[in-house]
């Protein structure tokens, strides 16, 4: 059977509420994912689907993953998403973070430049 985006979302919720509550699944889970997460939702989860499962570390706040690198010459897609000059989602986070700390620059987003 296959996954569904639902299926998706109701295993991620019933693994972490079983990890944070059942010791021995939670051990599972760190040494056999994939035969764990079938156990728990009666799902059977690809081989090739690589699963990395880190457990949490009370010593941090928060766990970051990090996106894959790059490439170092954009992709004719990326480059006519960049063609057209600065898109409005950089404007609005140039001057939004330009009112937190001060004046806006007038040439970025048109805005009078004040000082606070």
């Amino acid at each position: 059977m296959a996954w569904t985006a639902e299926d998706v979302e109701k295993a991620l919720t019933t693994i972490k509420n079983k990890a944070a509550t059942d010791a021995s699944f939670r051990a599972r889970m760190l040494a056999d994912p994939h035969k764990a997460i079938e156990e728990a939702t009666g799902h059977k989860v690809p081989a090739s689907l690589k699963i990395k499962v880190v457990e949490s570390d009370p010593a941090y706040h928060m766990t970051f993953v990090l996106p894959e690198m790059a490439p170092e010459e954009l992709s004719d897609e990326a480059l006519s998403k960049v063609a057209g000059g600065v898109s409005v989602a950089l404007i609005v986070a140039v001057c939004g973070a330009a009112v937190d700390v001060g004046p806006c620059a007038p040439q970025i987003c048109g805005a009078e430049a004040e000082a606070r």
